[in-house]
């Protein structure tokens, strides 16, 4: 079960909801224009962006990429001196550029519930993880570095 509790199954699942809500489930209600198609765009890019730069450092830290593992090492250089989640920050911009792309205005919404999956399944336990294997170091991590951003 836990191979297949990873977020970027969460982020399908709520994509899926999305396009489902957009598809079969308007209202009516539209955000449809050239000006969400950029915003679209740039959030869609931007959290691929965020989740490429965090992977990548992961990889020169030769450190475990997936949530329910321990980490063999501390990342807190590139990206992570911004964030102490980019790759989960990525997959929320990422959904909500979805959502505007599927013009599925109703699953706004969707955005803080799945922020709050991201911690409860997550993050909670990731820095549970962490804080038990790091101690100090990850105490000040944590002081100096936000959650999100």
């Amino acid at each position: 079960m836990r191979r297949i509790d990873v977020p970027p199954l969460w982020l399908l699942g709520f994509a899926v909801l999305a396009w489902l809500q957009g598809s079969y489930l308007s209202l009516g209600l539209s955000l449809e224009g050239g000006l969400t198609d950029l915003l679209s765009g740039l959030l869609i890019g931007g959290g691929i962006l965020l989740a490429v730069l965090a992977i990548v450092e992961f990889r020169r830290h030769r450190t475990t990429v997936i949530p329910h593992e321990t980490p063999t090492a501390m990342v807190q250089s590139g990206i992570y001196k911004r964030s102490r989640n980019p790759i989960y920050l990525g997959d929320v911009l990422i959904l909500a550029g979805l959502i505007l792309r599927f013009d599925a205005v109703l699953s706004l919404v969707l955005v803080p519930v799945f922020v709050w999956v991201l911690e409860r399944r997550f993050i909670l336990p990731e820095e549970d993880r962490l804080r038990r294997t790091f101690r100090a170091d990850f105490a000040r991590y944590e002081r100096k570095t936000r959650r999100w951003i």
